[in-house]
């Protein structure tokens, strides 16, 4: 089965952002699994950030689903509209685009979005 997740919302501000990385994350251990950010959710993958609990480090998490051999990816006119390039990103998230979002959406058996 093929899991796709999106994610809307920054990663600070409320829980759904850190409880859907973390489904995510024990997702692709046993799934294939592509997580898309879109809206705010591109700056779950900034860069330099120092979170300020370590225990929740969306950019840790993220690399975890990399590290599986998940696809991770960022809206790249979501991050235009912040001001975002592509070096604000860690190294397992690129930049993206919507018409690759529909093509993920196609190919999913599921989609989860937070």
């Amino acid at each position: 089965m093929k899991f796709l997740f999106i994610f809307n919302d920054s990663p600070y501000g409320n829980q759904r952002t850190h409880n859907g990385l973390r489904l995510a994350v024990a997702f692709s251990r046993k799934a294939e699994t592509n997580v898309f950010l879109l809206g705010d959710g591109v700056t779950c993958g900034l860069a330099r950030l120092t979170p300020a609990h370590a225990d929740y480090n969306p950019q840790e998490m993220l690399r975890a689903i990399s590290a599986t051999g998940a696809d991770v990816a960022a809206c790249g006119s979501c991050m235009d509209a912040r001001g975002l390039g592509t070096d604000s990103l860690i190294p397992e998230v690129r930049r993206s685009t919507l018409d690759e979002l529909v093509t993920w959406a196609e190919e999913a058996d599921k989609a989860i979005s937070f």
